[in-house]
């Protein structure tokens, strides 16, 4: 079956441009010679295939299975146990938050969504193993 025109061109702009190629063809419209082409097929390079984000790639220990897999560390308990209860434990593993903005949605989910106050002992334990565990900047 032949493909249709002007989609091997597309296909070639596209993998050019993940690649950064175009621009080396010298082609006016910035698509990838053939040579380029088969470079990036040579060196595995696959436009359907989703790329990884470096943070992927780093393995990261597999968690408590009765904590649905959080990271066992002082706090884990508090926090499975506090979240779990109106969540689930998977949307707390997703996230990656500034220590700001795990205290603002800590106090959003007591004013707005009706999450009971927390003694300082609970909250300092459960906000502090959520900053090191779950946090944007470390």
């Amino acid at each position: 079956m032949r493909s249709p025109v002007g989609l091997t061109a597309i296909s070639t702009a596209i993998v050019a441009a993940g690649l950064g190629l175009g621009s080396a063809s010298g082609k006016p419209d910035g698509s990838a010679s053939a040579q380029e082409f088969l470079l990036a097929q040579t060196a595995g390079y696959d436009p359907m295939r989703p790329t990884k984000r470096p943070s992927d790639s780093l393995a990261r220990p597999e968690g408590n299975p009765e904590l649905e897999g959080l990271p066992d560390a002082p706090g884990a308990e508090e926090t499975f146990y506090l979240c779990s209860a109106c969540h689930s434990i998977a949307l707390v593993k997703q996230q990656r938050l500034s220590d700001e903005r795990w205290d603002y949605l800590w106090n959003w989910m007591i004013k707005e969504q009706g999450m009971p106050e927390q003694d300082e002992e609970t909250r300092g334990a459960v906000l502090g193993y959520l900053k090191k565990h779950f946090s944007s900047t470390r």
